[in-house]
């Protein structure tokens, strides 16, 4: 069983859309769990609505809001899948993600797999057609470039074992792919748009100083890399970033 774990702040606008999408999967079997972080807006009854109707919907609402570690973490708690896919809650699959992810995970023996994305905005308009990506991503690749993005992934905790993400309101997706990564695994990639990742300006992760800074924290904090190697990381990761932007 594939569990999707989707953490949910006020975003009631999007929801139906997201969750739709992790619905209507080729691949079974699936559960969708729907952890709600204290949000003020329809979301629970939007979350409620959808648990009512789908027998494979579980939920848990937090009792303050905690931020995307937090929530992902007790999605993982919850999960009852072999297998572990992140879903934000205002992107959208494409129905053969999984079916895709879970034959390449198999033809690999792999534990770790992600998929290339289309950029979208808040009206489901194409910013962006996919980016390139590699077949094959490694720790040292993860190190100077975002190649992994956080709904793309899929996860064979048998083979990558349990993890939970570092307690931080931002990166903290990175730092667990490097987590992941630094035990000797590799993350096999689909260059294929399976996803529609949205793109909103009031975003976290629309902070691009907030992102290099994340990157340079995680790098000296976590993986305990000296200072200045972790420096010329960052001030790579910035010309990759410009250039997957530009070029």
């Amino acid at each position: 069983m594939v569990s999707v774990i989707i953490p949910v702040f006020n975003s009631a606008r999007f929801l139906r859309k997201t969750v739709d999408s992790a619905l209507n999967q080729t691949y079974s079997p699936l559960e969708i769990v729907l952890i709600d972080d204290h949000s003020d807006d329809d979301s629970p009854i939007i979350i409620e609505e959808y648990q009512t109707r789908n027998a494979n919907i579980i939920s848990h609402r937090l009792e303050r809001n905690s931020g995307a570690a937090v929530a992902r973490n007790k999605g993982l708690e919850l999960a009852g899948g072999r297998f572990i896919a992140f879903l934000d809650s205002d992107d959208i699959w494409l129905p053969e993600k999984i079916e895709k992810q879970m034959s390449l995970i198999s033809e690999k023996s792999c534990g770790f797999c992600f998929t290339a994305y289309d950029l979208i905005d808040s009206c489901d308009n194409l910013i962006r057609p996919h980016f390139e990506i590699k077949d094959v991503v490694t720790y040292r690749d993860l190190l100077t470039k975002t190649w992994i993005t956080t709904s793309t992934v899929l996860i064979d905790r048998l083979i990558v074992h349990d993890f939970l993400m570092p307690q931080r309101r931002t990166g903290q997706d990175y730092a667990t792919w490097l987590m992941i990564l630094r035990g000797g695994f590799k993350a096999y990639g689909i260059n294929k748009p399976l996803v529609r990742v949205r793109k909103i300006v009031k975003s976290l992760s629309s902070n691009k100083i907030q992102n290099i800074m994340d990157v340079w924290q995680i790098q000296t904090e976590l993986e305990k890399i000296h200072p200045f190697r972790a420096s010329i990381n960052t001030l790579l990761y910035i010309c990759n970033a410009l250039a997957k932007r530009f070029l």
